[in-house]
């Protein structure tokens, strides 16, 4: 359940506390390291592909020298049979070395799969276990984003960039292997364009990484607020507020936009950079190649092997350049995703926790003091005693914290001064299973998923017959409209339901919590979306569901909580007046007022 005193500056400041401290790469590649290490026989068959892939590759430029050798200059006599011989060892190597690479794209697309799934699970069970203040203070297209996109560009690299890498380190190798053995002079021009090229790659991935984590951010933000004005389009239409909400909306898509244009700018100039340096050792090999030559210090063909060879040690590092912009943006999704799965989990219970059993719900809120944010108290020091069995209405003007009993009651937060025990027992030394299984909750937000309406109505229980979900939809006056429906209670709901009315979903959750046997309800307007005459028409049904339990009930319908046990009048985070129904209008005070305000007809 969540609530809205978390203030936009609160959720700023949360978000700039966790963006401000940069992750480490080491950091970030141990953690991406235990991920692969889960599928470590694929981890050493992409290995192995890779290793034997590129050494038949590399055999190439030696057999081709040996087939240039095979002409004799100045003479114009050819050796067809030697040229054909090592052509012909060529073609077979290279036709291993693409089957080979083939497969090893197929072993690395399997592997990332594996990795990304695995990583995605464990995001969503770190959000099942979060404390309810994290989702107060992030955007829900904020986390989206960090599921889908920031997972998404993690995937593009260990299928792509690691592929890359790790058959740039092979070939880089053996080509300076084999370079060294043509000619280790030639080799001395690597010893000038090499540093070169390391030094403006560092220079420009500390230049980059920031861009790309601004990125990531500024596409959070951008989702963030598509989400929140997507969900509520028809109160924007209703408000004819469309240009105002395009104009907020482009003022967050400029700032994804710029984001995305520096990042890549500034990392779209590695690469060409880069290959401008190893053309520049090109050119310095053909020149001192060919004086090499005259003086007969090498042939044609180890010339031609050479080149060959330098051209495969600096194609891989010219391809590095270019992905280092894609690493950063795969850090820095990476640093998104890791620190939300480092998010600290609702504190774990208490070792010496028990668990609620054979609750009769007795409820007493001592000396409860409690705020959100530090230093902000919203209730103060709140004493009240719920009997089990016995009907408390809490009643008040908005903000005055009527929902944060209920985040009390469920245990969502935790109070700051006081107790809130249950059967005797702090809620603190229960564990919070046992405690929230002892209610039923039914919500002003009525929440319905993808999926039928036997499989909505029976979402709390496990185990439930059709003979049970029917018998909760007659006690919720629901059953006859599900009727009607061509597939019945098989009906397909789409997303959040918007095939059937608002009161048409309140009372499936109604059905639904019919069918949950536990000791406590809590009713958070629950007939809010509800119209009058309906309403008086499932009060019986309602009745039935409080039978017995202990009930907590928010109400801004005075009318629908005339019969409770003790009233609740609640202001500014206190309990103003308390009693029945009866005796505070007899009082005169706060809540008659209220009721006056609804029922003009009260005398004064």
């Amino acid at each position: 359940m969540n609530r809205g005193n978390f203030s936009a500056g609160a959720i700023r400041r949360a978000a700039d506390v966790e963006n401000r401290a940069r992750l480490p790469r080491r950091y970030l590649l141990g953690r991406l390291w235990k991920y692969l290490a889960h599928f470590k026989w694929l981890m050493l068959l992409a290995f192995l592909l890779t290793v034997c892939s590129n050494l038949f590759s590399l055999v190439g430029p030696t057999l081709s020298g040996r087939a240039i050798d095979a002409i004799e200059p100045g003479v114009g006599a050819v050796d067809f049979k030697t040229v054909f011989y090592y052509a012909g060892l060529m073609l077979i190597f290279y036709i291993i070395s693409s089957v080979m690479g083939y497969i090893l794209s197929v072993v690395m697309l399997n592997l990332s799969r594996g990795v990304v799934y695995k990583m995605r699970r464990d995001v969503f069970e770190k959000l099942t276990s979060l404390p309810v203040d994290f989702f107060d203070k992030h955007q829900t297209g904020e986390i989206i984003s960090i599921i889908s996109y920031d997972i998404d560009t993690i995937n593009a690299s260990l299928s792509n960039d690691l592929l890359q890498i790790a058959t740039s380190v092979i070939t880089v190798g053996v080509s300076l292997f084999m370079m060294l053995q043509i000619s280790p002079v030639l080799v001395l021009v690597f010893a000038v364009t090499i540093p070169i090229s390391l030094l403006f790659t560092r220079y420009m991935t500390k230049k980059v990484r920031p861009l790309f984590r601004h990125r990531s951010l500024k596409l959070g933000e951008l989702n963030g607020y598509a989400e929140e004005m997507i969900s509520g389009l028809k109160t924007t239409k209703a408000y004819n507020r469309e240009a105002v909400m395009i104009e907020r909306f482009d003022k967050h898509n400029n700032e994804a936009v710029d984001a995305y244009f520096k990042a890549d700018y500034y990392g779209s100039m590695t690469g060409p950079s880069i290959n401008f340096i190893n053309n520049i050792s090109l050119a310095m090999i053909s020149v001192f190649g060919s004086l090499l030559y005259l003086f007969g210090g090498l042939s044609l063909g180890s010339i031609s092997s050479f080149v060959l060879y330098s051209r495969k040690f600096s194609g891989p590092i010219n391809e590095f350049a270019n992905i280092i912009a894609e690493l950063q943006s795969a850090f820095a999704a990476a640093e998104r995703v890791f620190r939300l799965i480092d998010q600290e989990p609702e504190p774990a219970d208490a070792t010496d926790a028990v668990e609620l059993a054979d609750v009769a719900g007795d409820v007493k809120f001592n000396s409860v003091s409690f705020g959100y944010d530090e230093g902000v108290t919203i209730l103060h020091d709140l004493n009240f005693t719920a009997d089990a069995g016995r009907l408390i209405a809490i009643v008040g003007p908005t903000g005055a914290g009527k929902t944060t009993i209920i985040n009390l009651l469920m245990r969502f937060y935790d109070v700051n001064s006081g107790s809130v025990t249950v059967d005797g027992y702090d809620v603190r030394q229960v564990t919070r299973d046992s405690l929230r299984s002892a209610y039923t909750m039914v919500l002003q937000d009525t929440w319905l998923f993808h999926g039928t309406i036997f499989e909505n109505i029976a979402y709390g229980k496990q185990g439930v017959t059709r003979e049970q979900v029917e018998a909760a939809a007659r006690a919720a006056r629901i059953h006859g409209f599900i009727r009607r429906l061509p597939e019945g209670y098989d009906t397909l709901l789409s997303d959040n339901a918007v095939n059937i009315s608002k009161g048409q979903k309140q009372l499936l959750t109604i059905a639904r919590a019919m069918l949950i046997e536990s000791k406590m309800l809590i009713l958070d307007e629950a007939t809010s979306n509800v119209d009058t005459q309906t309403e008086r028409r499932i009060q019986s049904a309602m009745r039935n569901l409080m039978k017995g339990k202990t009930c907590f009930v928010i109400a801004h319908r005075l009318s629908t909580i005339r019969n409770a046990d003790q009233i609740l009048v609640m202001r500014d985070g206190r309990i103003i007046e308390t009693g029945t129904h009866d005796s505070l209008i007899a009082d005169k005070g706060f809540y008659a007022s209220l009721y006056r305000s609804q029922f003009d007809s009260l005398p004064e």
